[in-house]
């Protein structure tokens, strides 16, 4: 029996219930900053004399910045712990927030944009690393889980708030003031982050063994000897560029695939339709009625519904079957808008739907997966990376995805976006393992073939 026991089989708390708030803040916060600049953008555009290229840029800035705050920050919380990380980078959130409601130039507003989109681009692998190794395994999918459905929750409370500000004021010239509620939400996060103690399975493989048996005091109100739990690996030896060559060799080089697989392919087509929603059904000719506006409004609200049921499932029916048979049918739709894109209206509307409802397991697995594969002293170097991976899909796609409408038409561009699908779906079912209920310390540890085949036959 392993010493840390007590942290994976335990029921929920309220520690736990508190350190989930606190997780799903980042996201949550995340949501509504990125998706806030786009009501924003309409007032600042006018004010600023914001250009076309200016514009791009604002909207690009915070993904370059998102990609290198993940990759770059993920590597230096395996480093220098989660707790110190946990609130810093929100307060560099928060701060860059408060700035943007005094800019007088677009070049300021990018530049502080690149500054947000480095906060959030750390918070991903801190938040989730740091929940991941204090939540029960029970449960782990599911709170973890819940971090994902907190990011649409804050996109949507930032679309309202922008509806409410735009009608109370006539207009679009409340900009400033919709930047400036991104720090006011950005403190109490921050205040609600507070007093959430350092991984005590980060301590261990640090080597500090009191302030683990500490910290697991406090939390659970027992005291362990932890003495004989030892790290898999000396710190020393993941110093520097360490932790990344451990993703990119062996067994945990497949996880890093199947990873960026996994996030590529389901945030790809995603982000390019939360982006170009209504663009894209009115080149399948959704015009008149505003049905290409009601069609978008339905699909997004589809992309959160679709979260509720993996919620569940990915504790109950399991990660693998969850991640390849929904990979698989959202596919289906791509393929069927190829193949008929001149089709009746209740057809383009019902194959997006179907496509947003069963995207929900991979939207959440893709926060899971790269928490559970590797082990504590690369986890969230790990999910830094996977992250990364992500918004170069993310940025390609929703640059692409306009130019492909107009050069090629829309049939097919989604021919592309069923080919990532795909893609993503083989690379899954070749090397996607089941994690469900099992500790930390045997989902990250790399089984024999002869268990890996087991796992896959089943």
């Amino acid at each position: 029996m392993s010493s840390l026991n007590i942290m994976d089989e335990a029921p929920v708390s309220k520690f736990h219930r508190k350190l989930l708030i606190a997780c799903c803040g980042g996201p949550f916060l995340d949501g509504y900053v990125l998706s806030l600049i786009g009501v924003a953008l309409v007032g600042l555009t006018a004010d600023l004399q914001v250009g076309p290229v200016e514009a791009g840029l604002i909207g690009a800035s915070s993904l370059i910045g998102i990609f290198f705050g993940a990759t770059i920050f993920g590597a230096l919380t395996d480093k220098i712990g989660r707790e110190k990380m946990y609130a810093l980078d929100l307060t560099v959130l928060v701060l860059a927030c408060f700035l943007a409601t005094f800019v007088t130039d677009a070049w300021q507003l990018i530049a502080l944009r690149f500054i947000l989109g480095l906060a959030i681009g750390a918070d991903y692998p801190i938040a989730t690393s740091l929940l991941t190794e204090f939540t029960p395994s029970k449960k782990r999918g599911f709170m973890i889980g819940l971090t994902g459905i907190s990011w649409s929750l804050g996109a949507m409370l930032a679309f309202a708030v922008g509806w409410a500000m735009v009608e109370l004021s006539g207009g679009y010239g409340l900009w400033r003031w919709m930047l400036l509620s991104g720090a006011i939400l950005g403190v109490i996060v921050v205040l609600a982050r507070r007093g959430i103690p350092e991984s005590p399975r980060w301590l261990l493989n640090k080597g500090r063994i009191t302030e683990a048996e500490d910290v697991i005091e406090q939390v659970y109100g027992k005291r362990l000897d932890l003495s004989a739990v030892h790290p898999a690996e000396e710190p020393a030896a993941l110093s520097g560029t360490a932790a990344f060559r451990m993703l990119l060799r062996g067994g945990y080089l497949k996880r890093t695939i199947m990873c960026g697989a996994l996030y590529f392919a389901q945030i790809t087509p995603q982000y390019a339709l939360y982006t170009f929603g209504p663009a894209i059904l009115l080149a399948f000719g959704l015009a008149g009625g505003s049905l290409d506006i009601v069609g978008s409004a339905v699909i997004s609200g589809l992309f959160v519904l679709g979260n509720l049921p993996a919620l569940k499932l990915m504790d109950s029916w399991g990660r693998r079957p969850m991640t390849v048979v929904s990979l698989g049918l959202m596919a289906l739709p791509l393929i069927a808008l190829w193949l008929f894109p001149a089709g009746p209206a209740w057809f383009v509307i019902l194959a997006f739907c179907f496509y947003a409802f069963t995207s929900g397991g991979p939207s959440l697995l893709e926060w899971v997966y790269p928490n559970e594969l590797f082990p504590t002293e690369i986890r969230a170097t790990a999910v830094g990376l996977a992250v990364g991976i992500s918004r170069i899909g993310a940025a390609t796609g929703t640059y692409l995805l306009p130019i492909g409408l107009a050069s090629i038409g829309v049939g097919p561009t989604m021919l592309i976006g069923a080919i990532i699908t795909v893609a993503g779906f083989l690379v899954c079912l070749a090397w996607a393992p089941e994690t469900k209920g099992q500790s930390l310390e045997a989902t990250s540890s790399l089984p024999s073939p002869r268990s890996r085949q087991f796992t896959a036959s089943h």
